[in-house]
C-alpha cells in the first residue's frame, strides 16, 4: 500500500472550487507554457494528474497527455471534463503507463504525498524508466520554510487568500509534515481539511535522480524562470535522461 493520503468522492467533488486560487492563470499559464516547450513535439506523463488542473490546458496546447492517479475519483471529475485523456490508477512509484514519454512531470508539492524516502526514490526510478532518450523530468516543489520558524512558533503559512488560508507544521526529525486547509464556503462556514507530505530537499531530488540516471538540466525559483537562490520558497527542477 502507497503511503499517500487518498482522495475520497467528497474531497474530490469540491476540489477544484477549494483550489481555485490554483486555477489562477497567473498561476497555471507559466506552468503550461514552460511544460508545452519542454514536451516538444512528443507526449507527456503527468504523474498525480488530479483533476486534470495543468492537463487539461496542456492537452489544448497539442501535447498529447498521460496520467498517472491514485484516486478513483479524482479520476472521475477529470473525465467529467475530459474523457479522452487516459489516466491509470495507480501509485505513482510503481505504476507503468503503455508509451514512451518526452515529458514526464509532477506539480504542485504532489511527489511529496509519497510519505517516505523509498517511495520517493522509486517515483524517480519510475519516471527515468517512462522516458525515451533525452526525456525530461519535471518536479514543482516547495523548499521547506524551516527558516520562517522562530522559536515556539508551531506552523508558517504558505497561502493566505479572501477564501482560503493555509498553514504547514513539519516534524525535522522525520521531513514529515502536514498541510492544514481553512476553506470559507459560500455561506460562511469555514472547512478544516489536511493532507499529509515529506518534503524533500532540491540536493536531496539531486540525488534520487542521479539513482535513476538522470542529470540536473535547469532549476528555476518558478514556472517564469526566475533564478533559483538561497532565499527561493521553490523550486522547478528539470532533469534529463542520457540522449
Amino acid at each position: 500500500m502507497p503511503s499517500s493520503d487518498y482522495w475520497d468522492a467528497e474531497t474530490a467533488a469540491h476540489y477544484d472550487e477549494s483550489s481555485a486560487f490554483m486555477f489562477a492563470p497567473d498561476v497555471l499559464d507559466p506552468a503550461v507554457d514552460l511544460l508545452a516547450r519542454l514536451a516538444g513535439d512528443g507526449p507527456a506523463l503527468e504523474l498525480a494528474i488530479g483533476t486534470g488542473r495543468v492537463a487539461i490546458p496542456l492537452t489544448d496546447r497539442g501535447v498529447p497527455v498521460t496520467g498517472i492517479e491514485l484516486s478513483q475519483p479524482m479520476v472521475d471529475e477529470l473525465h467529467r471534463k475530459r474523457a479522452d485523456i487516459p489516466v491509470v490508477v495507480g501509485d505513482m512509484a510503481t505504476s507503468r503507463a503503455p508509451g514512451e514519454f518526452s515529458l514526464v512531470y509532477v506539480v504542485w508539492n504532489s511527489i511529496g504525498n509519497l510519505r517516505t524516502q523509498a517511495e520517493q526514490v522509486a517515483c524517480f526510478a519510475n519516471s527515468a524508466r517512462h522516458l525515451a532518450p533525452g526525456g525530461r523530468f519535471v518536479v514543482e516543489l516547495g523548499v521547506p520554510a524551516i527558516r520562517r520558524f522562530p522559536p515556539g512558533q508551531e506552523a508558517v503559512p504558505f497561502h493566505v487568500g479572501e477564501r482560503h488560508v493555509g498553514f504547514d507544521t513539519y516534524d525535522m526529525t522525520t521531513q514529515q509534515g502536514t498541510s492544514h486547509h481553512y476553506t470559507r464556503q459560500a455561506d460562511g462556514f469555514v472547512e478544516y481539511g489536511a493532507s499529509n507530505f515529506r518534503y524533500i530537499w532540491p540536493a536531496e531530488c539531486d540525488l534520487m535522480a542521479q539513482l535513476a540516471g538522470m542529470v540536473l538540466e535547469s532549476r528555476f525559483a518558478d514556472w517564469v524562470g526566475s533564478p533559483f537562490t538561497n532565499d527561493s520558497e521553490s523550486h522547478v527542477s528539470v532533469w534529463r535522461t542520457p540522449a
